[in-house]
This record gives C-alpha cells, structure tokens and sequence, in this order.
C-alpha cells in the first residue's frame, strides 16, 4: 500500500509503498480516505512527544486518527496505533464511530482531536454547568477555536478568550465569543482586565492552551485577599508558551482555585470510552447541524513531504486525503 513513513526519527515522512497493516483479533480494516495532521502528530512523528519517550524508532506510518470505509460500505471515523495517513489502516474495534450523512471525510476527520483538547477538559476536568462563565486562553489556535463553540454548547454563559492575532481572535466573537482580550497588552493592563471581568462576572473555569507567562498573569489577577473566593478550575490542555510557571504559594492559600490537566493519560478508561460512545458522536452531529465549525486545508497524500513544514493557513486543520 500507499503511505507516508517516518523512516528515520525527526525526518520529514516520505510517500513511499509500505507493508500492508496486520489485523489483529481487535481491529478491523479500514480503507482510509482523509486523515488530519496534528501537534500530536507532528510530536510523535519526531519522537518528542511524552508517549514515544521510551520507544524505540522504527519505520512507521504516520498518523493517530483517520476517516475512511469499512469493508461493508459503512463510513467511519478511527483510531489507531499503527498510523493512519495511508491507504489502509488497522482500527481498534472499541474506537470506531459512524459519520453521519452530510459530514465529509476531512471534517470527518479534523474534528475529533479539537473535540479530545476542548470537550474532555470541559466536561470531565472543569465539569462545565451551564450558566458558567468560561475563560479560554489561549483561543485562536484550532482547538481554542472549537472550545468556543463547545462551551456554548455545553451552556456557557459567557465566554471570554485571549490571544495574540488580533484578526483571529476578533473573529471568534462570531463563534460565539462575548469578550476577547489581547496577549499584546502590557501585564498590568492585562491582569486589570481580568480583575474587571471577574469581579463582574466570577470565571468559574479556565480553559489553557499555552500556559508560560499568561498563565502566571491570570492566576495573579485571581490572587485572594483574605476573604472568600469564588471557586475556579484552570485546566491545562496545551504548553506552546512554555512548559514552566511560577506559582506563588500566596495564590493557593488565599484562592480557591483548582489547578488540573487533560490530555492522554490524564483521563480515566471510562472517560476515554465516554469520548467515542457519546461526546465525538455529539459532535459530529452539531457539525452537520452547523453548531460547530471548522476549516481545513486538504492535501493529497503524494504532497505530505512538501507540505509537512510548510505553514498552514490560521484557524484550519491540515487533513491529508488519500
């Protein structure tokens, strides 16, 4: 078959013929026709994400999800561990969803990982009510974006979000966004701004894509003064900011805030069983309804070695057809 391989750790993957996938007793073949290209992806592909750390490279098909057939005809979405950006792919039984009529093989596929970086964090680690005030940092990336529209659709009452592009993050006002605030303001302006809006209307949770020093100002604007705090959750989902913060102690004691992450090995089984049983499939279909939106750019899997350092168009997911 058909497929783009890493051949040798950190090389850009090549389009090359490669060994069919052996199926085993849990798995199921899928005929793949779109499958996105991540963050994760992009990591694992170059052996510096924390799920490779202590594997050793051999030649591999790049990829984690895909969209494609079945042999009886039936359109699905997939997971798999043997690397989807190929024409064909080895899926886990347990990790199979139908695409609905009306949903295309790229959304089909670009969606899902947004969905595991925003409605896992919402639902599991803030545990999201509606009413809640949400503050997503971090907003104008793919995943920020998707988190808008979740949270909206999980009853969010107001929805404030920070980032540095300041076309982008406007734009997410028409997703549902009520306040956007600029990562380009200088910190006292910054953190004032994020006293207001709480002390308006408490934030109950933040939603963290890029943590480092934007993090640090929030949690100082949070900072107690002795007297009762109104209780928020800061879930980290992303570090492209950096993976360190300082954190006064200050802050802990005087503020009932609650620091967590969501991202693989963070979740239960049963969340994780929750996310392709319920939640992707929810998504799905609020996609196809025109609830949630998202744009791709698709490339032909003859291309995958000029475009996989290429820069992508803002606020799309890059899906490789095959």
């Amino acid at each position: 078959m058909k497929a783009a391989v890493v051949f040798e750790k950190g090389s850009i993957p090549q389009y090359t013929d490669f060994p069919d996938p052996e199926i085993q007793e849990n798995e199921i073949l899928v005929s793949v026709k779109a499958a996105s290209i991540k963050n994760l992806d992009r990591a694992r592909a170059g052996g510096n994400h924390y799920s490779t750390e202590h594997q050793e490279h051999q030649p591999a098909v790049i990829g984690t999800d895909g969209a494609g057939y079945l042999e009886n005809g039936d359109k699905v979405y997939f997971f798999s561990k043997k690397g989807t950006v190929a024409e064909k792919a080895a899926a886990d039984k347990k990790m199979i969803i139908p695409i609905p009529e009306g949903l295309d093989f790229s959304l089909a596929a670009g969606l899902p990982n947004a969905v595991m970086g925003s409605a896992m964090a919402l639902k599991f680690k803030a545990g999201i009510q509606k009413g809640n005030t949400v503050l997503i940092n971090g907003a104008t990336g793919i995943t920020g974006r998707i988190a808008v529209q979740v949270a909206r659709l999980y009853g969010a009452q107001k929805i404030i979000v920070t980032g540095r592009n300041e076309e982008s993050l406007q734009s997410l006002r028409e997703l549902g966004a009520d306040e956007v605030i600029s990562l380009k303001m200088d910190d006292h302006d910054f953190k004032q701004k994020i006293k207001e809006i709480h002390k308006e209307t408490p934030i109950d949770i933040v939603l963290d894509y890029i943590w480092g020093h934007s993090v640090e100002m929030i949690l100082s604007a949070f900072k107690g003064d002795g007297n009762f705090s109104h209780k928020t959750k800061l879930i980290n989902v992303g570090g492209m900011s950096g993976d360190a913060i300082q954190l006064s102690s200050q802050i802990l004691r005087g503020t009932d805030i609650q620091i967590s992450g969501s991202g693989l090995g963070s979740w239960s089984k049963a969340e994780f069983a929750l996310l392709f049983s319920e939640i992707i499939p929810e998504m799905f279909r609020a996609a196809v309804e025109g609830k949630i939106k998202m744009e791709t750019q698709d490339v032909d899997i003859k291309n995958i070695e000029t475009i996989w350092n290429a820069e992508i168009q803002s606020g799309k997911r890059l899906v490789i057809r095959i």
